[in-house]
């Protein structure tokens, strides 16, 4: 028997965020790519946000090298969901940025989580992008624990690990929520055919 996270295997490219977190502060630097095992040549980045909607990367708001979009300074402007679409309108699964203006942002992850997985969530703060300073974590508007290193840690993360997080800073500052998915996994027979999936 094998054991396989459950991804959608009909999609060829993925969304790589780069740094890789959903939060991000403004007039740091954003890179997005279309990457995936077959050529992702013809994909294109694209966003929606509240003010320009649907948009691509060429349209002025990043700067296109072959499949991927460069950001050089970040904007508030520049939340949305990002995704990577074809020419024939195939698409990737959507991410979604945030970026804030604020002192704290949580380094949490761009994609889902696989469950069984561990997973650590950091609270960086704009004038050191460090972590090692205490903060407070909270999950669905609760809070979770207070930790001396600014990182929290869920060792083995479950279905019940998905809601909404955010941290605090002692020091002052507080990032915006994101939300933390968690996929189950696929068990397969030895001739690969499907018995269950664990959601």
């Amino acid at each position: 028997m094998y054991l396989l996270y459950v991804s959608d295997t009909s999609l060829p490219v993925t969304l790589i965020v780069h740094p890789s977190r959903s939060q991000h502060f403004t007039n740091d630097s954003l890179s997005l790519s279309c990457e995936g095992q077959s050529n992702s040549a013809g994909w294109r980045v694209r966003r929606y946000t509240h003010s320009e909607r649907v948009s691509d990367c060429s349209s002025g708001w990043g700067s296109v090298t072959g499949s991927m979009c460069n950001i050089s300074s970040l904007y508030s402007s520049h939340t949305g969901v990002y995704w990577c679409e074809s020419e024939s309108g195939g698409s990737s699964n959507p991410v979604n940025i945030t970026v804030h203006s604020g002192a704290v942002i949580l380094d949490s992850p761009v994609h889902p989580v696989t469950e069984g997985d561990s997973l650590t969530l950091h609270c960086l703060y704009r004038h050191t992008k460090s972590s090692n300073l205490t903060a407070d974590f909270y999950k669905d508007g609760l809070l979770l624990l207070t930790q001396t290193t600014g990182e929290m840690t869920i060792r083995t993360v479950s279905k019940s690990d998905e809601g909404l997080y955010h941290c605090k800073r002692l020091e002052g500052g507080e990032s915006p929520q994101s939300r933390i998915s968690v996929r189950g996994l696929l068990i397969l027979t030895e001739n690969l055919h499907q018995m269950k999936i664990l959601i």
